[in-house]
């Protein structure tokens, strides 16, 4: 959006970070500090402080915003870092009166997320959000606003430049919806093949920066983006994997969850959150080393719970016991002996065989071999085998007489009723 070009200052690497303690709770400071270093911006100075409610025109009050002033200038700060979701007046307010730019902790996660985008959906999905962000900001975000455009070859309708730019948008959303619909259709094609195929779905699902992706290279072998940084993966990665008992389940790494999570994002990454909805089993992974990690998988349930995946079954990974004392990996189980949790270490290994054993146990092989004979009479029977069952090898005779070999689950094992079998 070239046109939507505003005059608010630059955005620069010093930061000064703002935590506000209200009592009913907020997202804590250190996690703030996270998110600063995941969008590669250097934490200078920390204001905090205390109110009943915010200030309806700058959030804080005169004292903290006259402290807030003085950091800027001590420490030469480019941007200021809010741990709360600020209105666009509020913004606005604050960076006239500072002269750095104002972030909110909801710019500050797109920020991120514009940063960690790879694929082409992944970028279409940020964008898609943050101009949704930014069309709630359109007011007095640019100094020419109120102004009727004017002089040679500008004259004509009389349209103020806000309107321009709110139909430019809303232009440029509906392109970005259109072709988020069409990627949504292939995802939907991969997933309806994928469940012709029999072949289930298990998402990773968790709290940013619980070792998801850890985990993930781990079980797959696979070589994705992982580091300790919040969201330092974005894009959805799908593996195919065996397990032990030669039974193949499909590994989905998902975007990872955070504290008050923008609804523009949750809306924005619907189709990618969906194979999380489609998925037979949630591995909620968790950072076992956490202090409040009790209070992180509540925020992931709230999550789970927002995109319709709440009714799914669950397998709690307690991930990262290597930083723990005294803890080996090993299974808890319910009353009736099912698996619930399995505590293990994804970068040291520790604990996988565990969780595999387990894998094993919810997707037992339910698959037979058998040779099967056919005659040329019995064509409906051999389409039937080809579309629920693999043909390992197929052997047709001079007299048309076939001579097949299969894999099939044996839920379909009726459709062998009328056909001469033998056990491999």
């Amino acid at each position: 959006m070239q046109d939507l070009v505003s005059e608010r200052p630059d955005t620069g690497e010093r930061a000064v970070l703002v935590h506000i303690l209200f009592h009913h709770g907020q997202a804590n400071l250190p996690e703030l500090k996270e998110l600063a270093k995941s969008a590669s911006t250097e934490p200078v100075h920390v204001i905090t402080g205390g109110r009943q409610r915010p200030d309806p025109k700058y959030f804080i009050g005169t004292g903290k915003l006259d402290e807030l002033k003085s950091a800027i200038e001590m420490f030469e700060a480019d941007v200021v870092l809010f741990n709360h979701a600020l209105s666009p007046s509020q913004e606005r307010n604050l960076e006239r009166f500072l002269g750095v730019r104002v972030v909110d902790r909801n710019g500050l996660i797109l920020d991120i997320f514009a940063q960690r985008a790879q694929s082409f959906e992944g970028k279409l999905q940020v964008e898609l959000a943050q101009l949704k962000h930014l069309s709630t900001r359109l007011v007095r975000g640019w100094t020419h606003l109120e102004r009727q455009k004017g002089g040679i070859g500008m004259r004509g309708p009389g349209e103020t430049q806000l309107e321009t730019d709110r139909r430019l948008l809303a232009v440029r959303l509906k392109q970005i919806q259109q072709r988020l619909d069409k990627v949504d259709k292939q995802r939907h094609q991969g997933r309806s093949q994928r469940k012709k195929s029999e072949t289930p779905t298990i998402s990773l699902v968790g709290y940013t920066n619980a070792g998801k992706s850890t985990l993930f290279n781990t079980l797959t072998g696979s070589e994705i983006y992982a580091a300790d940084l919040l969201f330092a993966t974005l894009d959805p990665t799908l593996r195919r994997c065996p397990l032990p008992n030669n039974a193949e389940v499909v590994f989905a790494d998902t975007v990872g969850f955070i504290r008050q999570l923008p609804h523009e994002l949750v809306a924005a990454f619907k189709s990618t959150l969906q194979e999380a909805c489609e998925a037979e089993l949630l591995l909620h992974v968790v950072d076992a080393a956490a202090e409040d990690r009790d209070d992180l998988m509540k925020q992931v349930d709230l999550v789970l719970e927002d995109i319709g995946a709440a009714q799914i079954p669950r397998l709690e990974i307690f991930n990262k016991i290597d930083l723990l004392e005294n803890v080996v990996p090993h299974i808890d189980r319910d009353e009736e002996g099912n698996a619930i949790r399995v505590w293990l270490s994804a970068v040291t290994g520790q604990g996988i065989e565990l969780l595999l054993e387990v894998l094993v146990e919810k997707f037992a092989n339910t698959k037979v071999r058998r040779r099967c004979f056919l005659t040329p009479q019995q064509g409906s029977i051999r389409a039937n085998l080809f579309e629920h069952a693999q043909i390992l090898d197929e052997t047709i005779d001079e007299f048309g007489d076939t001579e097949l070999f299969i894999e099939i689950d044996l839920k379909h094992l009726g459709l062998l009723k009328d056909v001469q079998t033998e056990e491999i």
